[in-house]
């Protein structure tokens, strides 16, 4: 079984949901506290054992590769000052992985962000990540997908429990549990609550196999004339094992304003050079911090 090394995240999405913000700074680049959203998921990425990203983007958004290459004019200054945790903030991101661009000049769905990737990963195993999902805990969640892989084979999607209401907003798998691990027959995505396979809802990504670029290649289009990715995996899960794993830790939806609010107040609240004031703040405002 091949080692996976090379990770996909799309990110070439307009971000309207943060206008007027996203329009001009990419939706992945909002700060928690001082690290962007998408550093987060490439470190998790590196931590994962991942060497190299391949960010598929979208014409103006140049600003997402640009954060992780080296910036000589800032590096300088901060040399010649003698700054040298500033210096190590700002080299960090270089250092996470070999970082590519592929530009989606169209808009064709997220399948479609996974399929132009496919020249750069050529015939292995890649992680798929989203650019704007967080997952906090002990161990990165990547890992976690790697690790139902290196013990069942086949691919591997992140997910999470969903109450059936909330069905509609993601893609909800459909299957049964196998050697303590759920084992995918098929997706549907966004279905009306009634109509949810299940309430194990995909989240965060995938550990894919390469036969999923063959799928997604002669896909026909799927909800709103896009190609969707949910719809390859249902397929390639009718022929081949493909398995959902319940993520552990504290997750975020930070393409939501709800979501990325919350995860900046917890990221800020668990530092020690913001927290305590965060804390002393947020009581002054009648909050109260919940009982050990």
């Amino acid at each position: 079984m091949k080692p996976v090394r090379t990770a996909v995240i799309p990110a070439g999405g307009l971000g309207t949901r943060f206008l007027p913000f996203s329009r001009s700074v990419p939706k992945e680049l909002l700060p928690l506290v001082d690290t962007p959203v998408l550093d987060l998921v490439v470190t998790e990425c590196a931590a994962a054992g991942i060497e190299r990203v391949i960010l598929v983007t979208a014409p103006g958004k140049e600003s997402l590769a640009a954060y992780f290459q080296p910036s000589g004019r800032a590096e300088a200054r901060l040399r010649a000052e003698g700054r040298a945790s500033e210096l190590a903030a700002l080299k960090r991101p270089e250092g996470l992985a070999k970082v590519e661009v592929v530009v989606q000049h169209e808009a064709k769905g997220n399948g479609h962000a996974v399929l132009i990737a496919r020249e750069v990963v050529g015939d292995e195993p890649f992680a798929m990540l989203w650019g704007d999902d967080i997952v906090i805990g002990p161990t990165p969640a990547l890992r976690q997908m790697l690790d139902v892989r290196d013990r069942l084979g086949g691919s591997v999607a992140g997910a999470a429990r969903v109450p059936r209401d909330q069905a509609p907003r993601y893609g909800m798998f459909a299957g049964r549990l196998e050697q303590g691990v759920f084992r995918v027959s098929g997706m549907v995505e966004k279905p009306v609550s009634a109509a949810a396979p299940s309430d194990l809802a995909a989240v965060h990504g995938y550990v894919l196999e390469p036969a999923i670029f063959g799928l997604l290649e002669h896909l026909a289009p799927g909800r709103g004339g896009e190609i969707w990715l949910v719809d390859a995996v249902s397929a390639l899960a009718a022929r081949e094992p493909v398995w959902a794993v319940e993520l552990a830790g504290d997750r975020y939806d930070a393409g939501d304003r709800a979501g990325y609010v919350t995860a900046f107040v917890d990221q800020a609240l668990g530092r020690a050079d913001v927290g305590p004031a965060l804390r002393d703040h947020l009581r002054q405002r009648g909050w109260r911090p919940p009982e050990s």
